[in-house]
């Protein structure tokens, strides 16, 4: 089913009001696609989507919905951000086999074997089940049923493996915008390690480049990408840039990695702190231009920072602080003030001479 005549590709986004796959909606309708989205029209954000973007109302989760209500429609192409493990993923190959003719799959770069033994990370870097981090274990799952289905039966996958995307309305922080209702207030920020472990950041806007360059081609077919922008900074860098963009300064604590999950085992970002960004990570791109040349990331975090600050002027109603994280984050402080105080009190005197 894939179109290689002047006909506009048709694209069904699953998900497609998110973080990512918003920027990327926007990008196919500015590249001429005719774009439908499937969720379950429950979008609490406040990102727009262009004008004729089809809207398909269904629930990933009950296949017999979302059979009724694909009913009657192909596809050049389906992206799935919502895709989790290996179940789901067999549901997927059994719904959209010979109904589309690519298949990508939005995967995750936190898949990738942790301590990575090399950088930059390619495709093939070993990948490996991420023993702190469920979400990286479901994914590499679906990732490999679907790679499987394709070698047993030619379904037309392409594996996407971003890393950590943002945008204007989400700030890569561990917290969210109640990381920066601190900065403001002037109360301390854990960071994890000593803040100097290096990671990529990748607008979404620039993401969408990437992913809607492969949408189409069937070289892509089978083949498995690294989506990822060139910024590379360490952690501590990137919570200065977001202060500055605020006008205000970080006051940064450095905490233990593995503090985290011990003070707020529930928390997410804890079992992030040791499954993936405790490890410093950047990532080769050169498998994504050959296929799409003209992918080049636009967007420094700098002037991303910037946008991030006019954004939240004007969705002050969206970027509020967070009462149960900024909790998390005072007890995590706490712990670590106090941790301090007893190795300060433990530690050996110094010899009078």
């Amino acid at each position: 089913m894939l179109q290689f005549d002047e006909a506009p590709l048709r694209i069904l986004y699953i998900g497609g009001t998110g973080t990512i796959s918003a920027s990327c909606v926007r990008a196919s309708v500015a590249a001429g696609m005719r774009v439908d989205v499937l969720n379950r029209g429950r979008n609490g954000a406040e990102r727009t989507l262009p004008d004729g973007v089809g809207s398909i109302t269904a629930d990933v989760s009950d296949p017999a919905g979302l059979e009724q209500a694909l009913a009657g429609r192909d596809y050049d192409a389906v992206v799935n951000f919502l895709s989790y493990d290996a179940d789901d993923a067999g549901r997927m190959v059994a719904l959209f086999g010979g109904r589309t003719g690519q298949y990508v799959h939005i995967s995750s770069g936190s898949i990738y074997a942790k301590p990575v033994q090399q950088v930059p990370i390619t495709e093939s870097t070993p990948v490996a089940p991420n023993a702190a981090l469920e979400y990286a274990q479901a994914k590499l799952r679906a990732e490999e049923a679907l790679l499987a289905a394709h070698r047993a039966t030619g379904f037309p996958v392409t594996v996407v493996r971003p890393s950590h995307t943002y945008d204007d309305a989400n700030p890569p922080l561990p917290g969210g915008w109640t990381v920066v209702h601190r900065m403001l207030a002037g109360k301390e920020i854990p960071v994890h390690g000593d803040g100097t472990s290096l990671w990529t950041l990748t607008h979404a806007e620039d993401f969408a480049q990437g992913l809607v360059g492969l949408l189409g081609n069937p070289r892509t077919i089978g083949e498995v990408f690294n989506i990822t922008g060139s910024d590379v900074y360490t952690w501590d860098q990137i919570y200065t840039i977001v202060a500055a963009a605020f006008g205000t300064e970080a006051r940064l604590v450095h905490v233990a990695s593995e503090m985290f999950p011990l003070v707020a085992p529930d928390w997410f970002w804890s079992g992030e702190t040791v499954g993936d960004i405790g490890h410093s990570a950047v990532f080769d791109t050169t498998k994504l231009r050959t296929v799409v040349p003209g992918f080049a990331p636009r967007l420094t975090f700098h002037r991303a920072a910037a946008r991030m600050a006019a954004w939240r002027a004007g969705h002050p109603s969206s970027t509020g602080s967070d009462a149960a994280t900024d909790e998390v984050l005072d007890r995590i402080v706490t712990a670590y003030h106090a941790a301090a105080e007893v190795f300060a009190a433990h530690a050996p005197q110094p010899v009078a001479s």
